[in-house]
């Protein structure tokens, strides 16, 4: 077992985080989502959401409506606020009796600074709420306005930045996983009830956000202050080659992080390759040393670029589930990467092959409960349709050659070796038809980007997977297992604990080393949510 990992996304997750009908069917050790666990309230320690626990100030209730009508961005907070007042039994949340509290304060630095957050709009009103505040005469006694209004805010606030935007709208990206759902006026209440309690139960989602911020942090002082040259990417360098372009590849690798110290040398030595391995590995690539022109043109790329991705990202951690089980899978699309975790710690990892960009892997989430050993492949219709029968037509012996039958009116494929779906597959039931299985076609797992199916997710290790998945059965010893699914005779196994899986989209992640990790993006998903949440 790996260390424990302190998604992204990713879930990365994964959490993370896309359509099909079927499925026709160097191992990295870094999660989709990782970093020790840290609670949201904990992203910024001096934004406690501590609010006044004064007795003797009281609030008109019957003014919220009014008063925010002045602040009609801020209208669809009116029940919500006048939840708040309700859990509090209409005590003012921001003054106590010599004044405003310290965290009002807090609240409309926090506003300021969305951008750190990732959030490129500024809050509504903050005009407003700069001369409320920064008036002796309002913040010294109770004023109703600025105390409504700052509750107002700090609803604006938890919204904005730690639900992001509507599932209407991530549905509308084919987002299927379900979203946390955050009910305001009770989140506030579980503060006012213990001021000390975090805001939520710790979640890699926010672990993940917390070292995304931090890389945006980085690449928007790189972008600023770093002065780049483009490099030509025709050229190739390897250990012992030497150019002056050495020394601008050493350069840029240093202020990335990869290289550990530049010492501005022409010559391609040991470090230099050691850290082009490192940005390689960290952009999804093959770890192979070589300056070629695929990495020279990752390289080029503009870190303004890299700023987007992230903060596209820091959206999608804003997504996900906030009640992950102590055991769950999470599957990146962008990364072709299983992560299997146990308690909060990675266990194992394998390369997955997904599905091609036009039989897009969904988005969703589920539970396996089934292990079918030396599986039947049942044709799906389109690929009956548009695969088998012209090859019947070509071929009277096409059936026997790939040892398949008629059965009724359909088409399905025997077990064994050269079965599509491999020795196993796994079950989750939903509505997409999308399951995990084995393949004989071993050598697409070599390849860096593994986008070949029909939609189904095939396994690069499925006999580990299965030993995982039934370590606590002991009917079920590896030995059998294997012997299972060599036998050619086709077996259900039902799972006595189903495990999560979520099948996730992130495209930029923070590894188990603190690396900032970047993917293609293969489905094309990073413009529409862009368009969103980047004016």
């Amino acid at each position: 077992m790996t260390k424990n990992v302190s998604f992204s996304f990713l879930l990365c997750t994964l959490i993370v985080l896309v359509l099909l009908i079927a499925c026709h069917n160097q191992e990295v050790k870094q999660p989709v989502v990782a970093v020790k666990t840290d609670s949201l309230l904990n992203r910024d320690a001096s934004f406690k959401g501590a609010f006044s626990d004064q007795q003797i100030l009281f609030l008109d209730i019957s003014r919220v409506k009014k008063i925010l009508g002045d602040f009609p961005l801020l209208g669809k907070y009116a029940s919500e606020v006048q939840q708040f007042y309700k859990y509090r039994n209409n005590r003012y949340a921001w003054y106590e009796k010599s004044g405003l509290i310290e965290d009002a304060g807090n609240l409309y630095t926090h506003l300021n600074n969305l951008q750190d957050e990732g959030i490129l709009e500024s809050a509504p009103y903050i005009k407003s709420l700069d001369s409320l505040i920064n008036n002796p005469a309002v913040t010294t006694r109770p004023d109703s306005v600025l105390e409504i209004l700052l509750t107002a805010e700090y609803l604006f606030y938890a919204d904005r930045v730690w639900n992001g935007i509507s599932e209407n709208q991530t549905t509308k990206l084919q987002w299927y996983i379900p979203r946390k759902k955050l009910d305001l006026p009770f989140i506030t209440d579980s503060l006012i009830r213990d001021t000390s309690a975090p805001l939520f139960s710790d979640n890699y989602s926010f672990r993940q956000y917390n070292m995304l911020k931090a890389a945006l942090k980085k690449y928007r002082q790189l972008e600023t202050s770093a002065e780049w040259k483009p490099l030509d990417v025709k050229n190739k360098f390897k250990l012992n080659d030497r150019s002056p372009d050495i020394v601008l590849i050493r350069k840029k690798l240093y202020e990335l992080g990869d290289l550990k110290q530049d010492n501005g040398s022409e010559i391609f030595d040991d470090s230099l390759q050691a850290a082009i391995k490192s940005f390689q590995t960290r952009y999804g690539m093959t770890a192979d040393g070589i300056a070629g022109t695929v990495f020279l043109r990752y390289l080029n790329t503009p870190l303004r670029d890299y700023v987007r991705k992230i903060i596209i990202n820091m959206e999608r951690a804003r997504w996900l589930p906030l009640d992950l089980k102590s055991h769950y899978l999470i599957i990146n699309i962008p990364s072709f990467m299983l992560y299997v975790f146990d308690d909060d710690t990675l266990d194992f990892s394998m390369n997955v092959v997904v599905g091609k960009n036009v039989h897009k892997t969904v988005l969703f989430s589920g539970d396996i409960k089934y292990i079918v050993f030396s599986p039947y492949w049942d044709v799906p219709a389109s690929i009956l349709k548009n695969e088998i029968l012209p090859g019947i037509q070509k071929d009277p012996n096409y059936l026997k050659r790939n040892n398949m039958e008629w059965v009724g009116n359909r088409v399905r494929q025997k077990p064994g070796p050269k079965n599509s779906l491999g020795l196993v597959k796994f079950l989750f039931p939903n509505s997409y038809n999308i399951y995990l299985h084995d393949t004989p076609a071993k050598s697409l797992f070599q390849h860096s980007t593994r986008a070949f199916s029909h939609g189904c997710i095939r396994l690069g290790e499925p006999e580990k997977l299965a030993i995982y998945l039934l370590r606590n059965d002991t009917g079920w010893s590896a030995a059998k297992i294997v012997a299972a699914m060599h036998k050619g005779v086709e077996k259900y196994v039902t799972l006595k604990n189903p495990i999560p899986v979520y099948i996730g989209y992130i495209t930029a992640f923070v590894d188990d080393k603190g690396r900032i990790n970047f993917r293609d993006d293969i489905y094309k998903r990073d413009g529409a949510l862009e368009k969103m949440i980047i004016k």
